[in-house]
């Protein structure tokens, strides 16, 4: 019998075969998609299907290694590493199924591929812990110890910054949660006023700034902690109170003045201000090199016209973040984007009008959404809005460098998403836990039942695999690497809520779908991950994918 760290070895490995395989593919589709020796990617429209496909193989497989390090260094602990091997047992059968059934698309060796399954390490960790005896044997154990979550290895500094906000989560967010999911509420001042005097809106921003982040170094880590914890209270209500001021403030740093840096984020930082960022437009979309908002140059200024969508938080928020075309010249595409810092009164409800005394004006209507309330997301229209030229992000050094500053503010979006992905997950973990255990069916607890524990170790093992994944993307990421996966885990993450909220209600049964359920509000909050910040086909076959093919060799 070998250990189970040794068992982890193996499982690593075969992990790595797959990989191997992945990358083979991904070269095939390169040599495809070239023309006179060069890479074209507009030839990649082609091979959208096995693009997407092979983005998420490399997904999984990583959150799979994720999971395997982690484990590797609980030694202690047999549970974790039992249901790291099951995460890993199935993941290789379905990414290996994957590969199977697009095999002739993407230029693999069928045979070669059902040869792995024959492959004596690769049967041993299907049969040993894919199987529905070891499974349901990892969720009894789950119910009997009423296990909630795994050991995080955070340093202890990290631990009280995620305990402090568990803490928030439970008695602030969570008591006001459901009443404004139901009736589409805004976020109300007790939870902004408590967020901010913890620190939330300051967790990106550098401390010579009022923030939380060190002046020295990055702390991609913290945010991570704070966003999970806040999104386990409430997605819309909580969960992305972080959002906009950390793409707010990563745009600043990168391109904003000295005097537009000391203005700006110490406001930002100490919640005095909240923000919204206007990108999206209702002919756009993830296209953000397509926006045509125009910016037109007038005296110390400039005026907006035209319209932007999906802004998140635009009534209460007084300060919009909006990207516009300063140049008229279509042909520069986004060379021709500035990004501009737009003051505004803030506003309640789900619709508002803002005129200033020249003439121009704003107005925004919330879009009616199944989740993710409490925020609300508008459309907003600019006519003649003026905003005064120091407001130009980088002022005169900044004109046309809009889309660049964009790129450096969502740059730990999509981290953060898969963080706010994992703190929905929680939530619908412990929920169904706790209802497991408490309904009875035919005289026993479904607790009890065979499918029930097999989902229950599932859904512990795919949170876990999401979170630790986040955490060493983090560690990337604040060494200045980690944007392909910071992406994976994006992806991954994103699609695991789904799966996991989904799998959650329906443990419920009836009462799942209920709305007092808070598993009902969690399930519609989660199909959102997949959409903002990169939709999912977009962030697979446009970023995923493309770096993946373009890289292999």
């Amino acid at each position: 019998m070998t250990s189970h760290s040794e068992q982890l070895e193996e499982a690593s490995a075969e992990l790595t075969v797959l990989k191997e395989q992945v990358t083979a593919a991904c070269y095939y589709i390169k040599r495809e998609c070239s023309s006179a020796g060069s890479f074209d990617g507009k030839l990649l429209d082609n091979w959208q299907l096995p693009s997407y496909e092979l983005a998420f193989c490399m997904a999984e497989l990583s959150a799979a290694a994720a999971f395997n390090d982690y484990a590797t260094k609980l030694t202690a602990q047999k549970f974790t590493q039992q249901l790291a091997l099951s995460f890993c047992a199935e993941t290789l059968q379905t990414v290996l199924n994957r590969l199977v059934a697009r095999a002739t698309d993407v230029g693999l060796d069928r045979s070669k591929l059902l040869g792995i399954y024959a492959g004596r390490n690769f049967r041993k960790l299907l049969d040993g812990y894919a199987s529905a005896e070891f499974l349901s044997s990892l969720g009894a154990e789950i119910v009997g110890e009423n296990t909630q979550r795994l050991p995080s290895l955070l340093s202890e500094e990290k631990e009280l910054v995620r305990e402090t906000f568990f803490r928030f989560a439970n008695d602030v967010v969570m008591p006001l949660a459901e009443k404004i999911h139901r009736f589409d509420e805004d976020i109300p001042d007790s939870i902004l006023q408590g967020a901010a005097e913890l620190g939330c809106f300051g967790t990106c921003i550098p401390e010579r700034f009022g923030g939380l982040q060190p002046d020295d170094r990055p702390d991609s880590l913290s945010m991570i902690v704070v966003t999970e914890e806040l999104s386990r209270g409430s997605l819309g209500a909580a969960g992305s109170l972080i959002t906009r001021p950390e793409i707010a403030a990563r745009a600043l740093l990168s391109g904003g003045t000295e005097r537009q840096q000391q203005k700006w984020l110490p406001q930002l930082a100490a919640g005095e201000l909240l923000c919204a960022i206007s990108i999206t437009e209702p002919n756009t979309g993830s296209d953000v090199a397509a926006v045509s908002l125009k910016a037109t140059p007038t005296e110390n200024g400039w005026l907006l016209n035209g319209s932007k969508t999906w802004c998140t938080f635009a009534g209460k928020s007084e300060l919009l973040v909006v990207l516009a075309r300063s140049n008229k010249d279509l042909s520069l595409g986004y060379k021709g984007l500035s990004l501009f810092l737009v003051e505004k009164p803030s506003f309640s409800g789900h619709d508002f009008t803002h005129a200033q005394a020249d003439g121009g004006s704003i107005t925004g209507k919330a879009i009616a959404t199944i989740g993710y309330r409490g925020m609300h997301s508008y459309d907003l229209f600019f006519e003649d809005y003026f905003v005064p030229a120091e407001n130009l992000v980088g002022e005169e050094a900044g004109e046309g460098k809009g889309f660049y500053f964009t790129m450096a503010g969502f740059a730990g979006g999509r981290i953060q998403t898969a963080a706010r992905a994992t703190g929905v997950m929680q939530a619908a973990f412990e929920s169904a836990l706790s209802y497991a255990k408490d309904r009875k069916v035919f005289g026993s607890s479904i607790a009890g039942f065979q499918l029930t524990q097999v989902k229950l170790a599932r859904l512990l093992a795919t949170l876990t695999a999401a979170r630790q994944f986040s955490y060493a993307v983090a560690e990337l990421m604040d060494d200045g690497v980690g944007q392909m996966e910071a992406s994976l885990v994006k992806l991954f993450s994103c699609r695991a809520a789904e799966m996991l909220c989904r799998e959650a209600l329906q443990i419920h049964g009836g009462m799942g779908y209920a709305e007092e359920s808070a598993v009902s509000r969690l399930f519609v909050d989660a199909r959102v991950l997949s959409i903002f910040e990169g939709a999912e086909e977009v962030l697979a076959i446009k970023v995923v994918a493309r770096e993946l093919i373009e890289e292999s060799s």
